[in-house]
């Protein structure tokens, strides 16, 4: 079901000063922030070359992303990203087989313009797991 890995998303307190050691101490491509008012974050992504790394701050308060900060004030992973090529087919075997779709279920549009859903952790380990839509 599950395609490439797409991202690995890391909460930080500080979007510039975060970007800033991966661009100046690892020498990695980073992008430009991009607000993302419907998640609540700001975005930067980080080029690896075989898939990136999200750097996440949150916009505003009501943030999902101040909450994990205020829990983790150092920040930390936060989610990791697959590709899938249906999110709804993708999101209808998952919950047949008992897993959680976070939300109302459908999909939003995320950062990459393409349609999202989020897993639930406890469903994965521990680990929240975002599903995008990519096409073949």
């Amino acid at each position: 079901m599950i395609g490439r890995l797409n991202h690995i998303a890391i909460a930080v307190q500080d979007l510039a000063a975060a970007s800033a050691k991966y661009r100046d101490l690892l020498g990695a491509r980073v992008g430009q922030p991009q607000a993302l008012p419907e998640h609540g974050v700001t975005v930067v992504f980080i080029d690896t070359g075989n898939a990136k790394v999200e750097l996440l701050e949150p916009l505003g308060d009501s943030s999902p992303i101040a909450a994990f900060l205020a829990k983790n004030p150092l920040g930390g992973m936060h989610h990791i990203c697959f590709e899938v090529p249906d999110i709804l087919a993708a999101a209808a075997t998952l919950t047949a087989s008992g897993a959680r779709v976070l939300g109302d279920g459908k999909p939003k549009i995320g950062a990459h313009g393409l349609p999202v859903l989020f897993l639930h952790p406890k469903d994965f380990d521990g680990t929240l797991i975002e599903l995008e839509q990519v096409s073949g």
